[in-house]
């Protein structure tokens, strides 16, 4: 019986152990990071993009064992300028833990030379698709764990800052626009800023409900499957759904003025506000879009902003949400009154005593 690594970190103590390590050290590619890594992870890769696909291509055309051995003389290369470049300043009692896409040859290296040295270097067994099934199982528990307080409400009414003010009030929250980096809409990219991955998003969820604690409500929007780009875990969608509801309503006015403020971008980015209204051509026509185009030729915003939601947001925001969120009831509201700090706050707090934290 062969005995085990005791430097091996069993994927059934990870969760309870991950927040005690000074340090977690992600070892793969930086495409393979960028996807998808632990919360907090740092990149130390031992082969890069290039240097991988290298080893790839020599593992199939020529041989394992020629792969082998410029994969290690790489891989030893890269650790030795990791270990000048950023460890050789850390203490004794530094303790990391390691991982490569399925704890395997990458992170073995890197954990064997660390604790070589001296450091209590743990390499996390499975690596990341070990990791990745704790993230699936995960949410799967939480779909059941949770109970979820839904704020409902037309575009521009507000709901997004209103989660945050609830959140400042010490209460549970799950943003999950902010979480997909999307504001839910045709038009609702943020400017400069990618997406994260599915899996990446899937990880944010993750991770951001295992701070929560299931045994108290979490407030959340009321949100479509789909954030973006991104798709909400069919569980985490079908739980929120059932949850009881509350909207938050906006005379059009403030929406239409909290809207300008939200997307500001597109009054100097008018190219994109087209291009992304270009996307609607095929309900409206290009006659509308023509319209809609010169209205932003001609700096006309609120008149503009107030036809999208009358003709567009509104109606779509009325058939959805009746079908999808069972709970919703016409008569249970909060008005904001405007779309001032102190509006967004005292709706935040009438929201909460409303349906209780």
């Amino acid at each position: 019986m062969q005995p085990s690594n005791p430097h091996i970190l069993k994927l059934a103590q990870f969760l309870s152990e991950l927040d005690g390590f000074d340090l977690v050290i992600d070892v793969r590619s930086p495409a393979e990071f960028a996807l998808d890594h632990i919360p907090g992870a740092v990149n130390f890769p031992v082969l890069s993009n290039d240097e991988r696909a290298q080893i790839g291509t020599l593992y199939k055309q020529v041989s394992p064992f020629a792969a082998k051995k410029l994969g290690a003389a790489l891989v030893s290369k890269n650790i030795a300028e990791h270990l000048e470049n950023h460890l050789l300043e850390l203490p004794r009692e530094w303790r990391p833990l390691i991982y490569c896409w399925r704890g395997g040859e990458r992170s073995g290296a890197f954990t064997h030379i660390l604790n070589r040295i001296g450091w209590k270097a743990m390499q996390l067994e499975s690596g990341y698709q070990g990791f990745r099934r704790t993230v699936i199982d995960g949410l799967e528990a939480d779909a059941k764990a949770f109970t979820f307080q839904v704020i409902c409400g037309m575009t521009g009414s507000g709901k997004t800052r209103v989660l945050q003010e609830i959140g400042e009030l010490g209460v549970q929250i799950l943003d999950l626009e902010g979480l997909a980096v999307h504001r839910g809409s045709v038009l609702g990219n943020e400017p400069n800023i990618e997406q994260p991955s599915q899996k990446g998003f899937e990880t944010a969820l993750w991770n951001a409900l295992r701070k929560l604690d299931p045994s108290k409500p979490v407030f959340v929007e009321s949100e479509s499957k789909k954030v973006g780009g991104l798709h909400i875990p069919d569980a985490l969608m079908e739980k929120i759904r059932s949850g009881a509801c509350i909207e938050l309503r906006s005379s059009t006015q403030t929406r239409v003025s909290w809207l300008i403020r939200e997307y500001h971008h597109f009054l100097t980015d008018t190219d994109n506000f087209k291009a992304k209204l270009a996307l609607l051509t095929a309900h409206y026509g290009k006659v509308q879009i023509a319209k809609w185009n010169e209205a932003i030729d001609a700096g006309n915003f609120p008149e503009l902003v107030e036809e999208l939601l009358v003709k567009h947001y509104d109606p779509s925001y009325q058939s959805s949400i009746i079908r999808n969120f069972p709970q919703y009831k016409i008569e249970n509201f909060v008005q904001l009154e405007n779309d001032s700090d102190e509006a967004f706050a005292q709706a935040a707090k009438a929201i909460v005593k409303k349906l209780g934290s």
